[in-house]
């Protein structure tokens, strides 16, 4: 079972949002990281979860790790969010590692996840209040 990386959706306003971002990186999308994992050979066909709201809401096939060449590292990531069913996820700096057994499972054809359905002001807030 690939080990998995869980992140922030670091400005993102909704998964929605988040969506968009992914898509318009048509090739590929790609994050900065000052170090490179130490498990990097378990990344090998795992994700980056995206955390929204204290939620773990959707995931992106990690493509690899590049370096930028200014003591940096691309995480290469397929330019999609896959729904996952929501669970709570505490917010923190940077990434995390996530064993595959306790990464929650994609939505199927046809489900949607709740926190799509709300509008980005309501879930903005229920996320400020701490609800989400």
């Amino acid at each position: 079972m690939p080990l998995h990386l869980t992140k922030i959706a670091f400005q993102s306003e909704s998964p929605a949002t988040l969506r968009t971002w992914l898509e318009n990186h048509a090739e590929e999308a790609r994050l900065t990281t000052r170090y490179l994992p130490k498990r990097v050979e378990e990344l090998a066909g795992g994700s980056l979860y995206w955390i929204h709201g204290h939620q773990l809401v959707g995931r992106s096939p990690i493509l690899g790790f590049q370096e930028t060449g200014q003591g940096r590292y691309w995480i290469r990531l397929e330019p999609r969010l896959i729904a996952v069913r929501a669970q709570p996820k505490r917010a923190h700096q940077g990434w995390r590692y996530l064993e595959g057994k306790d990464a929650p499972p994609d939505l199927g054809a046809g489900e949607v996840s709740d926190l799509d359905a709300m509008p980005p002001s309501m879930l903005g807030e229920l996320s400020r209040l701490g609800l989400l």
